[in-house]
This record gives structure tokens, sequence and C-alpha cells, in this order.
């Protein structure tokens, strides 16, 4: 059953890719983004991580990022790690952070993609040079995102429709500007 807005974000605790520990239930101060991704080779997972870092400046005061990916490590250090990224990355090729947010996986989001992100995929592959690579996990797994606050209370949970959809980021921001004016 997909986690709703309003509900307790599940705790866990993990290293990210940098061996640093992060424990939801630690206190923080700002909200969280965080967001699941597919494999590390994804040209249009690599795009979104992209799209986050270039708005990073003006995201990181407000907002932290954990991104997950169903990589191993050396995966996402291989393929996603050619970005400089700013913030967090935990790989889960055991998949267990998947499977406590209900991150979903669609046979019908995979083909919707290739009929309605077409664009988006040539941008990626193209101008970004996000070559697809070695697949990890399901390959038809949809992305999801999740803005959770200081209390570990969700603000906003996203599960996409398809391989490359994600909280709009003009969405996320509004969010963070909701959230500051309280």
């Amino acid at each position: 059953m997909r986690l709703t807005k309003n509900s307790t974000a599940p705790n866990f605790s993990n290293l990210d890719l940098d061996n640093i520990a992060f424990q939801l239930s630690n206190p923080r101060k700002k909200l969280l983004l965080l967001a699941f991704f597919r494999y590390a080779s994804c040209p249009l997972c690599n795009l979104r991580v992209h799209e986050l870092i270039k708005n990073y400046p003006f995201l990181k005061d407000r907002l932290e990022i954990i991104a997950v990916f169903q990589s191993p490590a050396n995966k996402i250090k291989q393929y996603v790690g050619k970005q400089a990224i700013p913030f967090s990355i935990i790989p889960d090729p055991e998949r267990k952070l998947y499977q406590l947010y209900q991150v979903e996986n669609s046979w019908l989001g995979f083909g919707k993609a290739w009929t309605i992100k077409i664009a988006q995929v040539f941008d990626a592959v193209l101008t970004h040079k996000y070559l697809p690579g070695s697949i990890e996990g399901e390959i038809n797994r949809i992305p999801a995102d999740f803005i959770i606050d200081t209390d570990n209370k969700i603000i906003e949970a996203y599960y996409g429709n398809d391989i490359g959809d994600h909280l709009p980021l003009a969405d996320i921001l509004s969010l963070v500007k909701q959230h500051e004016a309280r």
C-alpha cells in the first residue's frame, strides 16, 4: 500500500555513497527530499540528477536531498558519479528502502515513457551523454519522491506514472516555500 501525505515516514538507517551514516530519525533543520531512482545508468534518472544539481544552489539552504538508487555503489560511481553531486546518494541493491517506501514497478509505466518521454530520452543520451549501460534491479522500476518535514511527516508522497516521472521541481519549490511561510 502506498504511503500518503501526512503519514509518518518509515524510519531507516543507511550508509551513503561516501560511507556517511544517515538515519531519518536524527534531528534535521530542513525539509528532506527522499528521491527514489531506477538503476545508475538510466538516462532519465541521470537527467533528473542533473536537474537537481543545477538547482541545488537555491535548494541547499532549504532542502536536504537524499537520492536512492537500486544499483550497488560501484555502478553509481561509474554512471551517476560522472556528475559532481552535492547531495547524498544511498545505494540500495537489495531494494529494502524501495520495499519500505512501497516504490513500485510497472510495465505500463515502462512502455508509456517510450512514447511520451522520447524527447527527454534523446536529450539525456544525445545532449548530456547519459548513455544506458548495465541494469541492476527491475528495469520497469517507477521513480517516487517524498518530501518529509523535520518531524518526519510526509508532506508529499509522489509515485511516478512512468520511468521518468518525478515530482516536478516547481512543485518541490512550492512546497518548500509553503513550509517556510509557516
